[in-house]
């Protein structure tokens, strides 16, 4: 028998797995929760949503999501403090993005209490799978795919809306290797790169296969047109500190407006640190490498938080960035994760309480 939380059913699992989890070796998001919540939109509408047994799905073989990839979601974590109490982290932005993903997408946008009271509540359930390991957190993963059926070319007429939550630790560990793109692209003007469609992410898996192969870790985009202006690290943003200046390109229709992305530019500007949005070339990186001018490179996103890159390669040639003592990726790191674990003032007034 469920039980009702505001407008959201809670069905408990039988039996918990928490009891075999390692939560002191924790990789990033295989391991997953005793629950999930789904919410059906059928009939022209987004049903109630409800917290019911993590369970896999059943869709028919003629489900939309499997021929023309309706899919979108989102990336969060949860965090616990030192009192056990449970935060998000600018929560709304990620339910704004999701709907802007929507629209693209063509799949009917979700209402914010749905998305929020579903959230919360599922969280609720599962605080107790929230990790406290330094660099750990419980990743959250809203998603909405196409279940309607039909091999026609069109929309689907019912989606489902799933949130499944996984206990991670760090995305990233160390400095990473990457390679600016000369051939492929992410995305393209007037495309779907500025929504979190699952398809975008599928395109990049091939390109950064090739580098891997050559050696590198990842693969910095370029635009579509030349391949001359810097656009994404990998999945991620990127941002360049040339000198004392640091620069990251403008959001686009190829470019994630990312939520890292902009608490970062929030936070430098507190910090007295110069930045700068606009385009940047491959041709300015590289003179500023090779005139000792380019301090730093690093990815942001919802994983890894900040991810700093070590070198880069170009037309067959490395080029080593400096290991400063008093870097801004760290720095810049430090003051967000700092307000997102409750260890800090968060003067921005981002930081959700959840419990």
């Amino acid at each position: 028998m469920g039980t009702m939380t505001n407008t959201v059913m809670v069905e408990k699992a039988k039996t918990s797995k928490i009891k075999d989890v390692d939560f002191d070796n924790l990789s990033f998001g295989s391991i997953y929760t005793d629950h999930m919540l789904v919410c059906d939109y059928k009939n022209g509408e987004w049903k109630a949503p409800k917290v019911i047994p993590y369970q896999p799905l059943t869709l028919d073989p003629s489900a939309k999501i499997f021929h023309y990839g309706q899919s979108i979601f989102e990336g969060m974590k949860a965090y616990k403090d030192d009192e056990e109490s449970v935060w998000l982290f600018r929560p709304l932005e990620n339910f704004k993005r999701l709907n802007k993903s929507a629209k693209r997408i063509a799949i009917p946008e979700l209402p914010e209490e749905y998305f929020m009271e579903g959230l919360t509540t599922l969280l609720q359930v599962e605080k107790d799978w929230i990790p406290k390991n330094p660099g750990s957190s419980l990743y959250v993963r809203p998603f909405i795919l196409a279940s309607g059926t039909g091999f026609h070319a069109s929309p689907a007429d019912e989606y489902k809306f799933i949130i499944a939550c996984a206990p991670s630790g760090a995305y990233f560990s160390g400095k990473v290797k990457v390679l600016i793109e000369e051939n492929y692209s992410r995305a393209a003007n007037g495309g779907v790169g500025y929504a979190k469609a699952g398809g975008n992410y599928a395109g990049q898996f091939y390109p950064t296969q090739l580098a891997i192969e050559k050696g590198y870790n990842q693969v910095i985009w370029t635009d579509d047109n030349e391949h001359e202006y810097i656009e994404e690290a990998g999945a991620m943003n990127i941002f360049i500190r040339i000198n004392d200046t640091l620069i990251t390109g403008p959001t686009s229709d190829r470019i994630l407006d990312g939520i890292t992305r902009k608490s970062i530019l929030d936070i430098a500007k507190d910090e007295g640190i110069a930045t700068e949005v606009r385009k940047i070339s491959v041709t300015e990186v590289v003179e500023a490498a090779k005139a000792g001018t380019l301090k730093e490179m690093f990815g942001a996103g919802t994983a890894a938080v900040v991810s700093p890159i070590a070198s880069f390669g170009y037309k067959d040639t490395d080029y080593d960035l400096p290991d400063l003592a008093d870097n801004y990726a760290s720095r810049l790191k430090k003051r967000i994760t700092d307000i997102q674990y409750n260890r800090a003032e968060d003067k921005f007034g981002w930081r959700f309480k959840v419990q």
